[in-house]
């Protein structure tokens, strides 16, 4: 939710319709609600529910569709638009939205994502997005939120969606857990699980520390582009390999829903070896993704 304009279909689109950026300037505004389902690990299904932030719209799902549109819910993502000069009306409404929550899904998660980031100075992005932080963090009591900075000009996208459903697998534990054992079998440095069609990181194991805090998200970005720019010439991404004097890495389709992401810094591991261990572990992690299906 959150107010006309603020970018909710086109981030939804990028994420889970395969838009490119700049596809999303073709979307026209959202009228009222837009119900779509979204196919998420093969049979855990996402019912997302754009909804139209019109004010007019707003008003009617605070009173006639408040039992409708606030009952049974997850997950509850607001997005604030960061140019917006109306801060205290989007607060207003965004209040709103958790006093339904309270009354009729008090178990949801609340989600708040500070979004078009890239129009702010790159020098005034930290302060901005802490103060907005504070404030939400605050308005939102007794419930919590998380907060994140998104664009969809760059990777942050992929953080905050990644830790969103993160928050709707069933049995992401055991999934991590499962990762970690493989991880320390093969002699991994870091393995990452992403999920097929969106590319958003569910699950990750790292046995060795880096530098670089964004390095996931910047990967589901990157390799997002790479299959929009495969889908283009009508091939379909598979696998591939990277490697040079200091480390490899392998992506690699693991079960019919996952990629996994295989990073090593042992040169005495060969590339046959480290596949050959990946196609072994397919069953293991396919009857996993069953059982969490069926959760």
């Amino acid at each position: 939710m959150g107010k006309s304009g603020g970018g909710k279909t086109s981030m939804r689109s990028i994420i889970f319709a395969n838009y490119s950026a700049k596809d999303t300037r073709r979307l026209g505004a959202t009228m009222d609600v837009e119900q779509s389902y979204v196919r998420f690990l093969g049979n855990l299904i996402l019912n997302l529910w754009d909804c139209g932030g019109q004010e007019a719209f707003m008003e009617c799902y605070f009173a006639a569709q408040k039992d409708n549109i606030f009952k049974n819910v997850e997950v509850l993502i607001y997005v604030f638009d960061v140019q917006s000069q109306e801060l205290d009306k989007d607060l207003h409404y965004y209040q709103s939205c958790l006093e339904s929550i309270l009354q009729h899904s008090s178990q949801a998660k609340i989600f708040c994502l500070i979004h078009k980031m890239d129009l702010v100075p790159e020098d005034m992005r930290d302060s901005l997005f802490l103060e907005r932080q504070s404030i939400l963090t605050n308005v939102s009591k007794p419930l919590q939120c998380s907060c994140f900075r998104t664009s969809i000009w760059d990777e942050t996208l992929y953080k905050a969606w990644s830790q969103i459903v993160y928050q709707l697998v069933p049995n992401v534990k055991g999934l991590e857990k499962t990762l970690t054992n493989f991880a320390d079998i093969i002699d991994a440095d870091e393995i990452l699980l992403f999920e097929k069609a969106t590319f958003l990181v569910i699950s990750h194991c790292t046995r060795k520390p880096h530098r670089d805090a964004r390095r996931f998200e910047k990967i589901s970005d990157i390799i997002k582009q790479f299959k929009l720019s495969c889908s283009k010439l009508t091939a379909a991404f598979q696998s591939m390999e990277v490697r040079n004097s200091t480390f490899a890495c392998f992506i690699e389709l693991l079960t019919p829903n996952t990629y996994v992401m295989v990073v090593i810094s042992d040169p005495s591991i060969s590339s046959e070896v480290t596949l050959m261990n990946i196609r072994n572990a397919r069953k293991v992690f396919e009857k996993l993704e069953k059982d969490v299906s069926r959760n």
